[in-house]
């Protein structure tokens, strides 16, 4: 039984995941900030005579610089600070173009680079990741219910005239480069050796014999038409009745097949084998034959109507049988996962032509791409682009404000320790 389809799409999205991320950063910055404000004012205020007290405020006080300043760099990537037009703000938005340009060139430069391409593609094992995945229990089983149940969809959706026109052309090349006589040799020797001529043979015997012996009256017609007026009827009647019984006792005498006739018969054929095999003229005429049957118009029509038919057998077929053909698949699968394990040759092949297929697709059209990846940016509006980059990057921009508000703190305390002691001195 099919199992139930369970969603691997997640209740909360990614970009929802990833600003409530940026937001809680964001917070945390800021609470920072806040944090040192407070404690600022607090020591600023008090009266208190505690020695340590002139340090936290000094701390206090470098941090309030350190995230003001982190704050500002940090917002003036992605806008304006506070709304005003500062000079050297807002660079994202404003450089949109160039940061587009720059986007296309560094993917085409670095990820599509033939050695880097290469190198990468290398690494990555395709047939070992499919066999192993197919291997684990119960993989298959779903992979094959799905192919099955998706398999007339699959075949629907294909388009009809241009594979009915690619099989036509694939098979054309090949029937043209396999040799007529050739071919034809083959099969009368596969034929007369597996015993199905000489079964035909006999059986021809035995329907000529019924038919003569159902015809005898035909053949006296025929002997009384041709003989002459002065000969009786009945001397036609004997002369019938022996040629006859002589082509029925011949008959009979042939089904033996070491009758003079059948061992001729059978040096004939050896021999008609031999001469498509071998004999150049033989050859010329097959491959004339050949070409006038691929050039004629009923061979076209009769393929069409071939391909027309298979097609409809395939469509009938996999509507009753989709449900029928999930085991057959699913052993399939399993059969192609014990091959790729136990052939690390056919896995290395294999990878390598999806590593050639895959170089051959994306490197002569990386000019292309990069100039898709230009274009696509280009036409974001300013605020997805800043919207997307700062959901990929502020959450770790929020850590440079954090960090600015404590290495800030603690170079404001050396700096207040050291006036201090060079005061003191």
């Amino acid at each position: 039984m099919q199992k139930p389809y369970r969603s691997t799409v997640p209740e909360i999205s990614r970009p929802e995941l990833k600003r409530a991320g940026l937001r809680r950063m964001r917070a945390i910055a800021l609470s920072l900030l806040v944090l040192m404000t407070l404690i600022f004012i607090a020591t600023s205020v008090t009266d208190v005579g505690w020695p340590w007290l002139p340090y936290l405020r000094a701390f206090a006080e470098a941090g309030m610089v350190g995230a003001c300043a982190d704050w500002f760099a940090v917002v003036a990537l992605f806008r304006h600070p506070l709304g005003l037009p500062i000079p050297h703000t807002a660079i994202v938005p404003n450089n949109k173009d160039r940061i587009a340009a720059a986007l296309g060139r560094f993917i085409t430069g670095n990820f599509l680079n033939p050695r880097e391409a290469h190198a990468y593609l290398v690494r990555i094992d395709v047939a070992g990741a499919l066999m192993r995945w197919l291997s684990k229990p119960g993989n298959a089983d779903q992979l094959a219910e799905q192919l099955a149940g998706q398999m007339l969809q699959i075949v629907r959706v294909l388009p009809a005239a241009e594979l009915g026109d690619a099989v036509d052309s694939l098979a054309r090349r090949g029937i043209e480069r396999i040799p007529a006589a050739a071919l034809a040799a083959k099969v009368l020797s596969v034929l007369w050796a597996g015993g199905a001529a000489q079964t035909s043979i006999e059986n021809a015997i035995v329907v000529a014999e019924s038919a003569l012996a159902r015809h005898k009256p035909k053949i006296l017609q025929i002997i009384s038409e041709h003989s002459g007026r002065w000969i009786p009827r009945w001397v036609d009647r004997m002369i019938a009745e022996k040629v006859t019984t002589g082509l029925l006792d011949t008959l009979q005498e042939m089904r033996n097949p070491a009758h003079p006739w059948r061992v001729e018969l059978a040096q004939g054929v050896q021999k008609s084998i031999a001469d498509l095999a071998t004999d150049p003229k033989a050859h010329a005429i097959g491959e004339r034959i050949k070409s006038e049957l691929l050039a004629s118009p009923l061979f076209a029509e009769q393929a069409r109507a071939l391909w027309g038919e298979l097609r409809q057998a395939v469509h009938s077929g996999l509507r009753e049988r989709s449900q029928a053909m999930a085991p057959v698949i699913a052993a399939g699968l399993r059969t192609f996962a014990r091959w790729l394990e136990q052939n690390p040759d056919g896995r290395a092949r294999i990878n390598r032509t999806i590593r050639l297929l895959a170089l051959r697709a994306a490197l002569p059209r990386r000019a292309e791409i990069g100039a898709y990846v230009t274009q696509v940016v280009r036409n974001w509006d300013s605020a997805t682009l800043v919207e997307r980059l700062e959901l990929q990057v502020g959450r770790d921009l929020q850590f440079i404000r954090i960090n600015g508000t404590l290495v800030g703190g603690l170079v404001g305390v050396m700096i207040y320790a050291v006036s201090r002691w060079f005061g003191g001195a």
